[in-house]
């Protein structure tokens, strides 16, 4: 007699308890969660040992280079925020007092423009020199000249044609003080010449003084 086989029905699949199927998660992807644990005990660590954001405070400081003698107008400043460590207690914080005031040396861009860097008003120069009113034989190149040039003088005789012999090298050509008059006290040239200012050494002031009772001066633009 033939057996007769009837269908097993198949066994229903058992689901793993939640909390065994998230440790299995976990197990692989052991070594992600290793990484972000670390990554985060990095990040912390970087955040206490940071150390605090510096003082800042508002300097005025030079927009562009400002060769010496340069009358400093609005466009020649401007306001930077640097460490309060590298701003000088002489530093200010408002271009107000600075317009209209001239350099004594060379202010390159960037620079703190501090009042030790400007002339007072007064006829002085750079540290170390003198201030001579020299009159020049060519009044046409007196007018070309503008503060902050440096030009090496020379001195020659009309009468015997010699070479000119220098007198004063790398003169700093100054400002004029407004309404100032140096007629009484410029060397060289007509009394109608309008004199130069230059910043020269105490012993180029002299030999300028010399030079111009027997020669005519003239002036050559150096670098």
């Amino acid at each position: 007699m033939p057996s007769t086989r009837f269908p097993v029905p198949p066994l229903e699949r058992r689901r793993r308890p939640v909390r065994v199927a998230w440790r299995a998660v976990l197990w692989r992807c052991r070594f992600v969660v290793a990484a972000l644990g670390v990554g985060l005990a990095a990040t912390s660590t970087l955040q206490v040992l940071r150390p605090p954001a510096p003082e800042v405070r508002a300097v005025v400081v030079a927009a562009r280079d400002l060769p010496a003698g340069t009358t400093i107008g609005s466009g020649d400043l401007r306001v930077a925020r640097l460490p309060a460590a590298l701003a000088l207690h002489t530093t200010r914080t408002s271009p107000a007092g600075l317009l209209g005031r001239a350099t004594a040396v060379p202010v390159p861009a960037g620079l703190p423009v501090v009042p030790d860097l400007l002339t007072s008003g007064e006829l002085v120069g750079p540290p170390g020199t003198v201030v001579a009113a020299v009159r020049l034989a060519d009044p046409a190149v007196a007018a070309l000249l503008t503060p902050g040039t440096r030009v090496d003088v020379l001195a020659a005789a009309a009468e015997t044609g010699t070479q000119g012999v220098v007198v004063a090298r790398r003169a700093l050509v100054l400002p004029v003080a407004p309404g100032g008059d140096e007629g009484g006290w410029a060397v060289g040239g007509e009394a109608q010449t309008p004199p130069v200012l230059l910043a020269v050494t105490p012993e180029e002031a002299a030999a300028l003084a010399g030079a111009a009772v027997t020669a005519l001066l003239s002036a050559v633009v150096v670098p």
